[in-house]
């Protein structure tokens, strides 16, 4: 079994993934969606914390060897690189949404010396927007960003080209595709519900999958 294929079974397990075709949520933007991701669920199983920090662990000396230092995205991503940083023995620290309005004004919390080789560590990746943000502020405080690693991606085209524009590397420890085949064959969806699913995030403003 793939680190995907495990990491998506744990979603699914830990209900940290909805799969709903016949009863959609509705996200911010008002797009009605067949999936909603909550991987703050993973620090309240063992198990699945297991699995996945280490594979974040994992992928970070693979992929990103020379790193020095991991900053997590505020606030869902915080708590995953402080525990990926302590398997790995290195520094974190993590960006926040905007400044703070006391203190230091803060954005960026924890040391980070101009320079720094740093890997940002994230939760989820829908259309990058709020990733690339955080990949800004480091960058402008004189990080060398060298990528990101995300626990779990959409794969939507619209965050693709938003990384691809931003010159901005990620790997994804699991994915839309590979957790729709899991759900298929774990019995969470059926084959009908796989293709909904497809459909939607061909092109989520289209409305047309509720009606197959």
């Amino acid at each position: 079994m793939t680190i995907a294929e495990k990491v998506a079974k744990e979603l699914l397990k830990i209900k940290a993934v909805f799969l709903r075709p016949s009863d959609p949520f509705t996200w911010a933007s008002g797009i009605k969606s067949p999936i909603y991701c909550d991987n703050r669920l993973i620090l309240t199983s063992p198990e699945a914390r297991k699995i996945v920090e280490e594979a974040i662990a994992e992928t970070v000396a693979e992929k990103f060897p020379e790193a020095e230092v991991l900053m997590g995205t505020s606030t869902a991503g915080i708590a995953h690189a402080a525990i990926a940083a302590w398997i790995l023995n290195k520094p974190m620290g993590y960006v926040r949404g905007g400044n703070k309005d006391h203190g230091r004004g803060n954005r960026i919390e924890g040391k980070l010396d101009p320079g720094q080789k740093v890997v940002v560590i994230e939760d989820l990746i829908s259309t990058a927007g709020s990733c690339i943000e955080v990949v800004d502020a480091l960058r402008e405080a004189g990080a060398q960003v060298l990528g990101v690693v995300s626990i779990f991606t959409y794969g939507m085209e619209k965050g693709k080209k938003r990384l691809e524009e931003a010159g901005v590397i990620n790997y994804s420890l699991s994915n839309f595709d590979t957790l729709c085949r899991v759900a298929v064959e774990e019995n969470y969806i059926s084959d009908s519900d796989e293709f909904k699913l497809k459909k939607f995030m061909a092109n989520p403003s289209d409305e047309s999958w509720m009606a197959n």
